[in-house]
């Protein structure tokens, strides 16, 4: 059985009943989000990320599929929303990071991907010390309930995040675009690799294609994302007094 940890994770495994696992403090930042500068993000998300950061697209197969990100940093290796280990304050934290140290895993048996994703928990965060996710009974205690949730509806919603960025790929909506800025007498700065929805292209769509725009609630989260973009001086305001 192999289990491919997703993107940030270094090595994990099943969780078990036995495990007493070190939960992050409210706030506190993952390990791999303290140097990150883009972090996925799902469907629901996209109303309370645009609050804060400037949501664009991401593709990692040369645009067959995309995937929805919050921009974090103007520099690879750029967290702007990390301070002193915890999240800056009055942001919204992703569900991404929120759920760690546990996640939702691919499982390949007999070289096969399994439909149904597994428990799985950090390594390095599981182990006799930390909390017991489940009593002396085998009976999960109720903050593993919650947490549970969280990974199910989590799950759920990429599914959602997916099915998205498959409906703006086949309309042909994304398009690619970069960023540049300079803040006082330092080298340009530059962002690439990212894709937004071109507003004008939405004109141009059939009334069967704007209508399933709106019944799968894809439309106001391509609005969301435009109104986003704004974050990206609000990101530059935040690397301006991280430099000063």
């Amino acid at each position: 059985m192999e289990i491919s940890p997703p993107f940030g994770y270094k090595e994990i495994v099943p969780l078990l009943k036995t495990h007493k696992v070190r939960l992050l403090n409210a706030g506190e930042v993952p390990p791999f989000a303290r140097d990150l500068n883009a972090i996925p993000i799902s469907y629901s998300e996209f109303a309370r990320v645009a609050l804060n950061y400037p949501i664009v697209f991401t593709s990692g197969d040369k645009g067959e599929t995309y995937a929805p990100v919050a921009v974090l940093g103007m520099a690879g290796g750029e967290n702007l929303f990390v301070s002193k280990d915890s999240w800056a304050e009055r942001t919204y934290v992703p569900a991404y990071a929120r759920r760690f140290p546990f996640c939702m895993a691919r499982v390949t048996l007999d070289k096969v991907e399994q439909q149904d994703r597994l428990i799985c928990v950090e390594k390095e965060f599981a182990g006799d010390k930390g909390e017991p996710m489940f009593d002396d009974k085998g009976q999960p205690t109720q903050k593993w309930k919650d947490i549970e949730k969280l990974l199910s509806e989590y799950e759920t919603d990429l599914e959602r995040s997916r099915e998205m960025c498959g409906i703006l790929a086949d309309y042909a909506l994304l398009e690619p675009f970069n960023m540049q800025a300079t803040l006082g007498k330092q080298a340009p700065m530059q962002l690439t690799g990212m894709y937004r929805v071109d507003e004008k292209k939405i004109e141009h769509l059939n009334s069967s294609q704007l209508k399933n725009l709106v019944k799968k609630g894809v439309l106001g989260r391509i609005y969301a994302h435009l109104v986003s973009l704004e974050n990206f001086a609000a990101l530059l305001d935040r690397k301006s007094k991280a430099m000063a």
